[in-house]
């Protein structure tokens, strides 16, 4: 492992926040701010509780796992796409680096960000509305590999992205939809028993669900097949950034 090369792509994109606060951490806090005073302090208290737990507390995991894809997906895309849209990417591509080190400075510089804006969410959710978490080791390890999964599918968006708009098109028309239809607002179990069956289909339920259970131990899914379900998707993200790296799709020419 070529650890200089690897810090090196790592420190540039880190610097890249530290120049951009703003944009990287400001807007979305900001963003999902809002969330919590229209639903957790204006609708929650007019809500009944859900699983026990107060609605402004129990939409906590759903609204951070919004930010935390999204995020992802854009840091690690944009991180990707811009050296391919300027052509510094062919420096990348000759210097005396593997792919996998690419990829770990790239992918691991996009998920640093996002564990730290899903961090920084949470702090602020403290303002709004009181809540607890039950397992804190398991809510840091689903920040953390969710991050890194939605960071390699951000990297793979951007390889594939020919223009900026496509960067847009995947979270804007698929991944947010999928985050509100996934349980972030509502528990799966309040659906009619067809739509119950129709929502397990959505991969980001078990994501949503396994980071509730971390904080009130309460879950649409068991937690171990959250687990699996993220696993899963992080070795396909995997296999396709090898098969891209292999067969150099949109990175030589």
């Amino acid at each position: 492992m070529n650890f200089y090369g690897v810090m090196a792509i790592y420190k540039f994109e880190m610097a890249r926040m530290r120049r951009t606060l703003m944009q990287s951490i400001a807007s979305p806090v900001i963003s999902t701010s809002l969330y919590f005073i229209v639903f957790g302090s204006a609708i929650g208290p007019r809500m009944g509780a859900i699983d026990g737990i107060d609605y402004g507390a129990f939409i906590i995991p759903g609204l951070v796992m919004l930010t935390l894809l999204m995020q992802s997906i854009s840091n690690a895309s944009f991180a990707i796409y811009m050296p391919r849209f300027s052509g510094t990417i062919y420096e990348v591509l000759s210097a005396p680096v593997s792919y996998i080190e690419v990829v770990v400075g790239y992918v691991g510089a996009a998920a640093t960000k996002s564990v730290i804006l899903g961090l920084v969410i949470l702090l602020t959710a403290n303002f709004f509305v009181d809540y607890s978490i039950l397992h804190p080791v398991w809510m840091l390890s689903f920040l953390v590999l969710t991050a890194v999964t939605f960071s390699l599918f951000g990297f793979i968006l951007g390889i594939w992205a020919d223009g900026f708009e496509k960067l847009q098109i995947v979270p804007l028309m698929v991944v947010t939809p999928l985050v509100f239809l996934g349980g972030t607002f509502y528990s799966i179990d309040m659906l009619p028993p067809l739509w119950q069956t129709l929502t397990l289909f959505n991969p980001v339920v078990y994501l949503i669900s396994g980071f509730r259970w971390a904080f009130y131990g309460v879950s649409d899914v068991h937690v171990s097949v959250s687990v699996v379900m993220t696993l899963v998707f992080l070795a396909i993200c995997m296999l396709v950034i090898w098969r891209i790296f292999k067969t150099g799709y949109r990175l030589r020419t």
